[in-house]
């Protein structure tokens, strides 16, 4: 497995995010709740499931839209706490102790504890994984890591129902409505959240897999989705309502220009490190 590092040009503040925000030109006033988001995306398969398949199109599912992460890596590039609130390590950094939200709840209404993070660690823990409590976590690590909350960041590391470990049951932002294997996932958000009123600002969000780039840009052109994935932007480059990030000469995204976001502030990934259902807004 491989494993992704932070970009240290992301580690500074938010007011400096802020300054950088207001210079680009980017709204102040906030964002807005409302509409479906329309993504299509690569890297599906008619064998993805909610625990396998590695591509673009379940990375986001998961992350940005279905489950939530122990931490996150937040649109200022700063690391925060998401399921978790807060952390303390061993002097050598192979003991780690992980304080849990609580109040969450998933999807079908079950309260998220500690047991749910000890199952979903057994298919990304190096180590061992214990629950403390409710609302607590300890991790023994092989080998020391002074960057593991970091690493729990990224999308491998999603926090899974342990009643329902392969279901698409989550604590995020968006509920499952429809899910076709490589095809499509349409969710719906959800109303009573933990991050209500700090992101998710979609009444619904669309993934839809096209495998061809020239055929996902088409889709952009023609006003069928609100962002793709591609590399090369023949046949979108004189569109004057598309921008391409990080910019034209080295593009990971298309993305229509009715669509506002926060500062980015690192390029990791595409689709603002995968979260772009949680937050992107419609202007």
């Amino acid at each position: 497995m491989s494993r992704s590092f932070l970009d240290r040009r992301a580690l500074f503040s938010t007011a400096a995010a802020a300054t950088l925000l207001a210079a680009t030109g980017v709204s102040a006033a906030g964002p807005k709740r409302g509409g479906r988001l329309r993504m299509a995306l690569s890297g599906a398969s008619r064998d993805d499931t909610w625990l396998h398949g590695d591509g673009l199109f379940m990375q986001v599912a998961r992350q940005g839209v279905v489950f939530d992460t122990l931490t996150e890596i937040a649109a200022d590039g700063t690391l925060r706490g998401e399921l978790a609130t807060g952390w303390t390590s061993s002097s050598d950094a192979r003991e780690w102790l992980f304080d849990l939200r609580s109040g969450v709840v998933f999807h079908d209404g079950t309260p998220f504890t500690a047991k749910d993070v000890v199952a979903s660690a057994k298919g990304f823990s190096d180590g061992t994984v214990q629950a403390v409590g409710d609302h607590q976590v300890s991790f023994t690590l092989e080998q020391p890591d002074a960057g593991f909350p970091m690493r729990l960041a990224q999308p491998e590391y999603f926090i899974r129902a342990a009643h329902a470990p392969q279901s698409g049951i989550g604590t995020g932002l968006y509920r499952v409505t429809d899910f076709a294997p490589g095809q499509r996932l349409l969710t719906k958000r959800v109303t009573d959240h933990y991050k209500n009123e700090t992101c998710g600002w979609f009444d619904e969000v669309e993934l839809t897999s096209i495998p061809s780039e020239r055929v996902r840009g088409q889709a952009l052109g023609e006003y069928l989705v609100d962002a793709v994935d591609l590399k090369v932007t023949d046949g979108l480059a004189d569109l004057t309502d598309i921008t391409f990030q990080p910019d034209r000469r080295r593009p990971t995204q298309a993305v229509s220009a009715d669509v506002m976001q926060p500062v980015q502030v690192s390029h990791l990934r595409p689709l603002d490190n995968l979260r772009a259902a949680e937050r992107w807004w419609f202007a």
